[in-house]
């Protein structure tokens, strides 16, 4: 596992909690629209170390009620007792996943070291090996399932106006119905996406615009009626 940054304080990354933000190297998806290829592709040698964390932590325990471990895709090195010690010194845990690695995330649930997770929901099902560059949708809609019976979760999308259609989202909304098997889910987060020209992963995205408001709200009226919470996140 190798930590990439700490950014020591957050006020949204994990809902209702003050929290600090471990970022991850390292992802197993090729999103073009991606906003950290540098944790993707190792471009310097910036690192962390594990135990500058761990100091930092057990100084703001007074401070700080939870930790979130992003990317990249942290379950792909995530150091299991790393999260472990943290977990000891009283912080809620918080876990961003691409959904790809149920089976460390069912191993995260079984074991009590995560608190809170959030899945990002790239897209339709027919369309996720296009958007991501990954095929195995089994393993997704395993993550799907875990979450969905988990305490404290969230299903999230960054919305692309040049990918995204309504018949997209009603895809979504009838696909996470059908792999969950419920009728009502927890939380749903609608992000828009925000072009970073020159930090992207594919310069394709470069002038792309972010989506109106109206666009936006129509999304909102598709997904609300199956969630007890949906927002847009700006």
């Amino acid at each position: 596992m190798i930590i990439k940054n700490l950014q020591k304080l957050t006020t949204i990354d994990y809902p209702g909690k003050l929290a600090c933000t471990i970022f991850i190297f390292g992802c197993n998806l090729r999103c073009s629209f991606c906003h950290n290829p540098s944790l993707i592709f190792k471009k310097d040698d910036i690192e962390i170390k594990k135990e500058e964390v761990f100091e930092f932590l057990k100084k703001r325990k007074k401070y700080l009620d939870g930790v979130c471990f992003t990317g990249g895709e942290p379950l792909a090195t995530l150091d299991f007792e790393f999260v472990s010690e943290i977990k000891k010194l009283g912080y809620k845990i918080k876990i961003d996943t691409n959904g790809t690695y149920p089976e460390k995330l069912k191993q995260l649930i079984d074991n009590n070291l995560v608190d809170y997770i959030a899945m990002d929901i790239k897209t339709s099902k027919e369309k996720y090996e296009s958007l991501t560059k990954f095929n195995d949708i089994k393993k997704i809609e395993e993550s799907i399932r875990l979450i969905s019976d988990f305490k404290n979760y969230e299903f999230r999308t960054t919305i692309i106006p040049t990918h995204h259609t309504i018949e997209d989202i009603n895809k979504i909304k009838s696909w996470l119905l059908s792999v969950s098997g419920k009728t009502k889910l927890k939380s749903y987060y609608i992000q828009s996406f925000v072009s970073r020209p020159g930090n992207m992963l594919s310069s394709e995205f470069d002038c792309i615009n972010s989506s109106s408001d109206q666009f936006l709200n129509e999304i909102k009226a598709v997904m609300q009626p199956i969630f007890e919470a949906c927002e847009i996140r700006n």
